[in-house]
């Protein structure tokens, strides 16, 4: 029969049993390929072949062909007003003609394919990048029917999709993907949905090798400088603050690519701040040592100081000064000198000290004696203890942070 001659009468304006039940769409689709998976936009962008069919009554014919109709001639049936939800961008494709495809049935079921090209919009958790699962949504749905007129269907369950577990993206792979069936509640109703929901495991070799590698080693090259002596000042100096420099680079580096979500802390952040807090720390670990050794030679300075000074000062006084002094000043100067005490032996008990006096001769001696327990009596004590300290609890954080991001 002529297709004039079934389209006879035919309103395409009105759907199939207008009036009655609803019609039943069957959808399957083919996954060509997933172009572009973006982190910064939180979208996918995909080519898709979408399959429709559904059985219209008015187009039934007798024999048992089946006929491939030109495509422009859709125009004269009526088709289902299926769109994608969270689409941002989508465009059917046109070279050399409208990529769609209508075949007809004798029995009136009709088979309407498009392969469209679209980004949908996908909702990231970027808390555990690069060590993710993100979870993204194809989903199908009636813009103006709702579930009294149209009802959605997959035509064979999950086998309703193909070619998703051939695909081979730069930087995921595709655990695991299924179908669902689900209802939109609008204002205007209630619409039959679609859903399509895989599952994408980012692949952390890259990372590893392009950042935890480099910044674990920077790490144990701040090290070095525990095995180089305190008085080496440049090459100490030159060690920690290349180290300090070389990962901030790296620092701003990973985050340059994912500059539009720098609002997340991501695993990266956390074990690159980890790895700069060590590195600085080795740092500041030789500012502590080098001063320490420093004020330590300072004390030993002035002990043998006023002694070469005393004797000098013994040699030029004469007999005629010493008998000059008056009695007076010689007892003002004794009295001061009995009161003059150090720093260790202040007695606060004293009954002639009035109470403010001993408020702060308590305070002072509480003060040298904090001062005394962060005072480091050997300081090169400090780089053969933190030679074992650095890396011991270097490591010990390396397993807490990869324990939690890889199993919690």
């Amino acid at each position: 029969p002529g297709f004039e001659n079934l389209t006879m009468g035919y309103n395409k304006y009105l759907r199939p049993y207008f009036g009655g039940e609803p019609v039943q769409i069957a959808m399957s689709l083919d996954i060509a390929s997933i172009s572009s998976i973006s982190e910064s936009d939180m979208d996918y962008t995909a080519t898709i072949y979408l399959r429709q069919r559904w059985t219209d009554p008015r187009l039934v014919f007798h024999g048992n062909k089946s006929f491939t109709l030109d495509a422009r001639l859709v125009e004269l049936l009526w088709v289902p007003d299926t769109y994608i939800v969270e689409s941002k961008r989508s465009f059917l494709h046109d070279v050399t003609v409208g990529n769609r495809l209508i075949r007809l049935f004798s029995n009136g079921t009709i088979l309407y394919a498009l392969r469209i090209t679209t980004t949908v919009a996908c909702n990231m958790d970027l808390s555990k990048y690069p060590m993710d699962t993100q979870t993204c949504r194809l989903q199908l749905e009636s813009w103006g029917y709702d579930e009294n007129d149209v009802i959605f269907t997959w035509l064979r369950g999950n086998d309703s999709v193909h070619g998703i577990e051939r695909l081979r993206l730069s930087q995921y792979t595709v655990e695991r993907y299924y179908t669902l069936v689900s209802k939109s509640q609008q204002e205007t109703g209630s619409y039959p949905r679609l859903i399509l929901q895989f599952e994408l495991r980012r692949n952390v070799l890259y990372f590893i090798l392009e950042t935890y590698v480099p910044s674990t080693l920077l790490v144990m090259l701040s090290w070095v400088s525990f095995w180089i002596t305190l008085d080496s000042v440049p090459a100490r100096t030159c060690i920690g603050v290349t180290t300090v420099l070389s990962m901030t680079t790296l620092m701003i580096g990973s985050r340059s690519s994912l500059s539009k979500t720098n609002c997340f802390i991501k695993a990266i952040d956390v074990y690159l701040g980890i790895c700069f807090s060590f590195i600085f720390g080795a740092l500041v670990e030789y500012a502590v040592a080098h001063y320490s050794s420093s004020q330590k030679c300072a004390a030993k300075t002035p002990q043998e100081g006023p002694a070469n000074e005393l004797t000098k000062e013994m040699e030029e006084v004469n007999i005629t000064n010493i008998l000059n002094r008056s009695i007076t000043s010689y007892k003002r100067k004794i009295s001061f000198t009995s009161i003059e005490i150090s720093s260790n032996n202040v007695n606060c008990r004293d009954l002639t000290m009035k109470t403010r006096e001993k408020i702060k001769c308590v305070l002072r001696n509480k003060m040298h004696r904090i001062i005394g327990y962060f005072t480091i009596q050997n300081p090169s004590n400090v780089d053969h203890y933190s030679k074992l300290l650095f890396p011991l609890f270097f490591m010990l954080v390396n397993v807490f942070y990869w324990a939690y991001y890889l199993y919690f």
